[in-house]
């Protein structure tokens, strides 16, 4: 359930935002504030760190253009901030946190832009509960180098589940599609009951999901009934015909981050999708032949 902000404020422009983790997702939605007149802090390794602070970071997108913008960088967060993105992996988030002390985030809201279910309960042990914001972000964007990321998709939308008018009509002016949602479990598993298929799929075939859904059509039919069950079972019910329409829609060219990861021989986030539709499914004995498999398989 959400959880219910307590003296959150966001102040007007110009924003101070840190980033966790500048890669795709980070670079984007950094590069994007900067470029708006925001304040950046982006928050990385020695070597990217230096990187940034020295190049800025370079957006190249169908949807944004071309441009470069001027971010602040270091290894650790030190001042308050108005609000912190958490874009890590999910496998490399509870090291990627010390960059971030609660104590320097101060008043300000943390919002994770990650797959799957559980960074949340990670999150809200480690800073104040009230303060996290649950988010969700549609994007295919790309880090090529430290500072270098690349936009894809025709779309990069995000949804928040906290009353945070404010600030998403900042996230707004800098070009973002923002909806705010009331039910976090229901946004979740939202975005969720898209992801894993096309993580899990596109990864299995390695290839873009307009392959997948041609060539193996009746897996991504059964993938959608099961995930579909587990998402009525726990209360954040999904329509399989009405995710069918979306996988349609896309641009057949687009693969998922996990397939990415894969394909660059990082670890993935296997468990943070597959793993936590596996779980919920297990906890409400709801039978997922196909979707069990593929994690197998991918294992």
């Amino acid at each position: 359930m959400p959880v219910p902000l307590q003296g959150v404020t966001v102040s007007t422009t110009p924003l101070t935002v840190a980033v966790l983790g500048p890669g795709g997702v980070g670079g984007l939605l950094g590069g994007l504030l900067a470029r708006d007149g925001h304040r950046v802090i982006c928050l990385a390794g020695e070597q990217t760190a230096a990187v940034l602070a020295r190049d800025g970071l370079h957006v190249r997108s169908g949807q944004f253009g071309e441009f470069t913008a001027r971010v602040e960088a270091a290894t650790e967060l030190r001042e308050p901030v108005d609000a912190a993105f958490v874009t890590v992996k999910e496998t490399a988030l509870v090291p990627a946190l010390d960059r971030m002390p609660p104590q320097a985030v101060g008043p300000g809201i943390v919002v994770p832009l990650l797959n799957g279910l559980d960074h949340m309960a990670v999150l809200r042990e480690r800073y104040p509960t009230g303060r996290v914001v649950a988010g969700t972000i549609r994007v295919e964007a790309t880090r090529t180098a430290p500072g270098r990321i690349e936009h894809t998709s025709p779309f990069a939308a995000v949804e928040l589940a906290a009353p945070v008018e404010e600030f998403a009509e900042q996230l707004r002016h800098a070009g973002l599609d923002v909806a705010l949602r009331e039910d976090e479990t229901a946004m979740l598993w939202s975005k969720l009951s898209f992801l894993a298929p096309f993580a899990l799929l596109t990864t299995r075939h390695a290839d873009g999901i307009g392959v997948v859904r041609t060539e193996h059509r009746s897996e991504l039919l059964a993938v959608l009934d099961e995930i579909a069950a587990v998402t009525g079972a726990i209360g954040a019910p999904a329509d399989p015909r009405t995710l069918l329409a979306a996988f349609d829609r896309i641009p057949g060219a687009m693969k998922s981050s996990m397939q990415r990861d894969v394909e660059a021989g990082r670890p993935t986030e296997l468990d943070a999708i597959g793993g936590a539709v596996l779980r919920a499914a297990a906890a409400h004995s709801v039978p997922t032949p196909t979707i069990t498999r593929l994690v197998r398989e991918l294992s």
